[in-house]
């Protein structure tokens, strides 16, 4: 992070308003989203290039806060929740509310230091919406055809088969906006290009990791394990020694990476021969499963950081 940055603004967003906690100026305040007080916001902030601000990813109330930050110039990070909530749990703050989160979401900022978000987030933002609108149609279409395994009267097989035809238009439009949208950025092109040279790497799976995980490339294999929910972590204390799981991360890439993953055992003969070693040594479906996500997401992550496309020799 540029050592110029010297203050450091954490905000907690709600529905209709939110707080926000300045340091190292210890100065707080709670706003709403209307005109005077967003204009009051960039009142309030310092300099763009002094500044570092910190949000919650909260299911999409952030999103509009980050778009105005980002267009004035501002640094903006959009952090996890759980991972400002345990850093609160570090510092014995186990207090909650907005004021307070706000205040620690702030001290996050300030110690973590963590990534801004791209230049380009308001595309990036677009992409990930019409990413995860194919992934609600594909669910709701799945559902419909489900039910069509059950006797139902003929008025509503004729019902269910319109409704699966409606969804089927209106995700073949999606995929052609996305594809659009992928084709107008020579960065998305380059990066798709480098995903889908892995065999077993399609197309819904380069469109989820370009979508969902921006960071793909910059970060070290652990960094990027653990961002997408695949690192094991340990379970030890004294003589105990626990199983190792994986917890938390973005389960949407973990679904792309599983489907992906499930291909390569298939088609990828570095996949392939990892699977058999490991289902040789007798272990279950679902562990193999894991460690083979991980493994094409490190592949994934260090074809991209090299620029380098799929090469067996090398991976």
């Amino acid at each position: 992070m540029d050592s110029s940055i010297t203050s450091f603004v954490g905000i907690d967003v709600a529905k209709n308003s939110f707080d926000l906690c300045l340091l190292p100026q210890e100065t707080q305040h709670s706003l709403t989203y209307d005109t005077q007080d967003l204009e009051h916001l960039h009142q309030l902030l310092p300099q763009p290039e002094t500044c570092l601000i910190v949000l919650e990813a909260t299911g999409g109330y952030q999103q509009r806060l980050v778009a105005e930050l980002a267009a004035a110039g501002h640094l903006v990070a959009v952090v996890n929740p759980r991972q400002v909530r345990d850093f609160a749990k570090g510092l014995g703050i186990l207090a909650k509310t907005d004021r307070i989160d706000a205040r620690v979401i702030a001290r996050f900022g300030q110690h973590v230091r963590p990534r801004t978000i791209a230049e380009n987030h308001e595309k990036q933002e677009e992409l990930q919406q019409l990413v995860t609108r194919r992934r609600q149609l594909i669910d709701l279409r799945t559902a419909e055809t489900n039910r069509q395994e059950f006797p139902v009267a003929k008025i509503v097989q004729k019902s269910m088969q319109q409704m699966i035809t409606l969804l089927n238009k209106q995700i073949k439009t999606l995929d052609k906006q996305i594809a659009e949208l992928l084709e107008s950025d020579d960065h998305w092109k380059d990066k798709g290009n480098i995903l889908a040279s892995v065999p077993g790497v399609g197309t819904v799976t380069v469109c989820s990791l370009l979508a969902e995980l921006p960071e793909l490339g910059l970060l070290n294999r652990k960094e990027i394990s653990a961002l997408a929910g695949l690192a094991p972590f340990n379970r030890d204390s004294g003589r105990f020694h626990g199983k190792r799981s994986i917890r938390g991360g973005r389960a949407s890439v973990r679904n792309a990476l599983y489907m992906a993953a499930f291909n390569a055992k298939r088609c990828n003969p570095i996949i392939a021969d990892f699977a058999k070693r490991l289902t040789d040594q007798g272990k279950p479906f679902k562990i193999m499963m894991t460690a083979c996500m991980r493994k094409l997401l490190v592949i994934l992550n260090t074809l991209v950081k090299n620029n380098s496309m799929w090469n067996p020799k090398y991976a």
